[in-house]
């Protein structure tokens, strides 16, 4: 078996590479070689893969619901008095919000290139445990350059941990399961909103402790869990599937024939050049989606930040704000389950994409068209969802589409520079001044919601062109690498072209 799959790297894949591997049947096929599964061996990828799911997800999963609750709680200290507190004019809050998303941005795409090198069993704990140090002093500055400063290094440190997580995980599952494990991490950020409105409201209440005001203890509660677990993260993040300890050798195996079935060449292209970088930014869908990335960016970080401060505008006090915030991100969480399940199960990303976009327009129209707070309120049922459970079907669609493994790591930081950018954008979108409708923006909102629907329809029809141009043109694209030994261009084609080689089939 393991033999067969090694064979493969210079072997056609047009049914492995589209990600359409049965569950049901027994075989799967590579041009000319059928590799037989039996009956035990798919047993036994279900078991190791189930294992992944409740010891490495979780981990995930508190990684990323860390980053964004010690990014966004903010808002909740804003409404917390955090802006009366440092006398700080909207113009300054909002320098304070989006200063973190410069370092942030720049992080991105050296971290991504870097991850392997240094190792995500070391990356990922160290910039964890540091960026808690940095949100536990955010509760003591005491003027605007000190929130300034706070908030600059931590966007330095949380840059690379989205679009690390991404690539991470595409190294220990198939492109079809990515989109579920995305939307379960993923998830954490809808979670996170709720769990935030809920721990804010707790902790606001402690006003006065220590001579601290209810804002401060905010950051220095939740800055203090966030080192503790990342410290306790050094001894469970494994660096690679073959050093994860909670998996027998056996499983190991069974989980890298699968990952070989899926990207024969997971294991064998491994060399960084910038040329990876050039071709992923010149790769009309990673433009596309790139595009997608950053007006989703700017109605989904708008929704973050701001959600908390919406909500009072519309005349709630700020205890119930709080309490009020939590129920939007409930569902944006089960949507974003729903839709990637969706997604997962029939190889499909840009159906439920366009679909869950549709619940933001609807969303974004009942919040320009109604009056009266309930109403208003109501709507963010729906505008929160259609902008969270976009994400992890858009993570997947780039991590699927690119190959290999640095021209992969490229794309997905592209995407998150791109929704980082548009959170740049939405920091400066809700001034009080223009509450409680916030009329000007709610129109972008809903007109980005509109473009990313027209920009997700020409992906899928690019791809599938792109599809039926490779199968058409197999030949020709495959004359400079082939040989009398390789007719294929074995491993030489599959380095050159990566996501272009004829076999590799595009996820739609």
């Amino acid at each position: 078996m393991s033999t067969a799959a090694s064979d493969s790297h210079s072997l056609k894949a047009k049914d492995v590479l589209d990600g359409t591997e049965s569950h049901r049947g027994s075989t799967t096929t590579e041009g000319a070689l059928t590799l037989s599964v039996s009956q035990e061996d798919m047993e036994l990828e279900r078991r190791a893969k189930l294992k992944l799911d409740l010891t490495l997800l979780p981990v995930m999963t508190m990684f990323y619901l860390l980053s964004f609750l010690d990014r966004a709680n903010i808002g909740n200290a804003r409404i917390a008095g955090l802006q009366e507190a440092l006398k700080l004019s909207d113009r300054q809050y909002q320098i304070c919000v989006t200063i973190l998303y410069v370092p942030y941005i720049c992080a991105e795409l050296p971290a991504n290139l870097l991850l392997r090198r240094i190792g995500p069993n070391i990356l990922m704990p160290a910039i964890l445990t540091m960026w808690g140090l940095v949100v536990t002093f955010q509760g003591f500055v005491s003027n605007y350059t000190g929130l300034l400063v706070v908030r600059f290094v931590l966007g330095m440190l949380e840059g690379p941990m989205f679009p690390g997580i991404v690539l991470y995980l595409s190294g220990f599952y198939t492109r079809r399961e990515l989109s579920m494990r995305i939307a379960y991490f993923f998830s954490a950020a809808s979670l996170s909103g709720a769990f935030s409105g809920l721990l804010a409201a707790a902790i606001s209440r402690m006003e006065g402790l220590g001579g601290k005001d209810g804002w401060a203890w905010i950051f220095i509660l939740e800055g203090l869990f966030t080192v503790s677990f990342g410290i306790a993260s050094f001894w469970i993040v494994p660096r690679t599937l073959q050093q994860a300890m909670f998996l027998t050798q056996v499983e190991k195996d069974a989980l890298k024939r699968r990952l070989e079935r899926d990207r024969p060449l997971i294991n064998t292209i491994d060399k960084f050049s910038f040329k990876e970088i050039f071709q992923s930014l010149r790769s009309p869908q990673v433009i596309i989606l790139s595009i997608v990335f950053f007006m989703g960016g700017t109605v989904l970080f708008g929704q973050a930040l701001f959600l908390p401060s919406i909500i009072r505008h519309l005349g709630f006090t700020p205890y119930k704000s709080q309490m009020l915030s939590v129920g939007p991100f409930v569902v944006g969480f089960i949507v974003s389950i729903g839709a990637a399940w969706y997604s997962d199960r029939y190889n499909r990303r840009g159906v439920p994409f366009i679909a869950i976009s549709l619940l933001s327009i609807t969303g974004w129209s009942i919040f320009l068209g109604l009056k009266g707070k309930y109403a208003l309120y109501g709507a963010l049922y729906l505008i929160v969802p259609g902008v969270y459970a976009t994400s992890p079907v858009t993570c997947a669609w780039m991590a699927n589409n690119s190959e290999p493994y640095y021209r992969r790591a490229s794309s997905i930081a592209i995407g998150f520079i791109a929704t980082n950018s548009g959170g740049i954008l939405s920091t400066w979108r809700f001034p009080s001044k223009e509450g409680p409708k916030f009329t000007k923006t709610a129109i972008m909102m809903l007109v980005f919601s509109c473009l990313m629907v027209v920009f997700g329809s020409i992906n899928m029809l690019y791809l599938d062109w792109q599809n039926k141009q490779k199968q058409r043109l197999r030949h020709k694209i495959l004359a400079p690498y082939t040989t009398e030994k390789e007719p294929d261009g074995g491993v030489r084609a599959w380095a050159e072209l990566g996501d272009r080689h004829p076999d590799f089939k595009y996820t739609l």
